[in-house]
């Protein structure tokens, strides 16, 4: 690929570099410059109403969701457009996470299986962060194997009643809607009885509880579901058809986490460079820089990988398994990367906060990278991905393939009484 930027793109650069200069949230730069790593918290604004009104400008000027349509709230923009805005916009991208799950992965899933006007309905304001989406998959009892899910939705008429319990779902806590996966017919295999839903998370019988965290944020939420009604007209698909709607959800999860995931490189090579060890700076150490070259290689494999998944979206190719390889890289070059940095911080590494060098940012990072690696395919979930789908090699054994969901063993002890 050529990453020079060709006359058109040049322009299209020069007019979002000018569009951010006159309108960016520049009071919160440096906040944003220093925050750590995971949940962002700002001490001088609100974070949600924050996040939501550069939100809001960014689509009331046509720069937020750029790869969608007009109607639904973008500027049918290029890939490659995308891309240069990602770079131009930086620091305050940061702002965007609280709808990272909507705009990555609930609306491509809506664009796929939703009907027009539910399209019409609801993408609008996704863009515009004026309503915000929450992905309900995880359950404790399935752990990585999201077909072997519980949550069970029995239709009544015109609605589905849904009752069981899903876990680590993240922004949950300030989630309007959400799309959700059930169990549907327990009596064929377990990855031909689900059905996908999308939800109001307002809706009578929802309740969620926020996790408290390792790191000490509560981004997570286990939700729970009592007699929970939903219109079959939220439905995504046809009944029993939830683990193919739940696959165009994934591959976008996957591009989406790994092509913006960070590893904490940039940030790294900075506190080596300023770092002293010995006699000298870190990065004088020749040890130091074989780490920091090492994976600076990475750092462009990843990219160079993202590009190429941006260049496939550009000639209308769904996203696929291949994108399970930056997440796979990306999160386990960020806990390599956390270990490192706290190692050469000798004992100043057992701090924290405040009080740690560079404020704690690779402690606060170490604590994060664990669930990293499991939300989105666990690293083993994905090497199969990887191995079966993309490398074509031969399925791993799967003890309960063809067997009926109600057959298959929980481990409780009535499951055979």
């Amino acid at each position: 690929m050529n990453f020079q930027d060709s006359p058109e793109e040049a322009r299209f650069r020069a007019e979002a570099r000018q569009w951010l200069d006159d309108n960016a949230p520049h009071h919160l730069e440096e906040e944003l410059k220093g925050a750590p790593f995971g949940d962002l918290k700002l001490k001088s604004a609100d974070v949600v109403a924050a996040s939501k009104a550069w939100q809001r400008r960014k689509r009331d000027a046509g720069w937020s969701c750029l790869h969608w349509s007009k109607e639904y709230g973008g500027r049918s923009a290029s890939p490659i457009e995308r891309i240069i805005w990602q770079q131009e916009e930086g620091v305050y991208s940061r702002l965007s996470r609280l709808f990272g799950i909507g705009l990555g992965m609930c609306g491509p899933t809506l664009m796929a299986w939703a009907t027009e006007q539910q399209k019409r309905r609801y993408l609008p304001p996704m863009a515009s962060g004026d309503e915000v989406w929450c992905q309900l998959f995880s359950e404790p009892a399935a752990g990585s194997d999201l077909a072997g899910l519980r949550t069970r939705a029995e239709r009544q008429g015109d609605h589905w009643v849904v009752n069981g319990q899903k876990v680590w779902t993240s922004r949950a806590h300030v989630a309007d809607f959400a799309i959700l996966l059930t169990r549907t017919d327990p009596s064929v295999p377990k990855h031909a009885g689900l059905t996908m839903f999308f939800i109001d998370m307002r809706s009578p019988g929802v309740e969620f509880r926020p996790i408290k965290q390792i790191n000490g944020g509560s981004g997570f939420s286990e939700v729970f579901f009592d007699e929970v009604r939903v219109p079959d007209e939220q439905r995504l698909g046809a009944p029993g058809q939830g683990w193919t709607v739940s696959l165009t959800t994934l591959m976008n999860e996957r591009l989406s986490i790994g092509a913006g995931m960070s590893t904490g490189l940039p940030e790294l090579i900075q506190f080596c460079m300023s770092y002293r060890i010995g006699s000298g700076m870190a990065t004088d150490d020749r040890s130091v820089r074989s780490k920091l070259a090492t994976w600076a290689v990475r750092e462009s494999g990843l990219r160079h990988t993202a590009a190429r998944s941006m260049s496939a979206l550009s000639k209308g190719i769904a996203p696929g398994p291949e994108n399970s390889i930056g997440k796979l890289v990306a999160g386990a070059t960020m806990q390599d990367i956390a270990t490192f940095a706290i190692d050469l911080q000798a004992q100043h590494g057992l701090l924290d906060g405040s009080e740690a060098l560079d404020t704690g940012r690779f402690q606060a990072m170490l604590l994060r990278s664990a669930g990293t690696r499991i939300e989105g395919g666990t690293d083993e979930i994905l090497r199969n991905v990887i191995a079966e789908r993309v490398l074509g090699l031969p399925q791993e054994f799967r003890a309960d393939k063809g067997i009926p969901f109600n057959n298959i063993s929980s481990g409780k002890r009535d499951d055979h009484a």
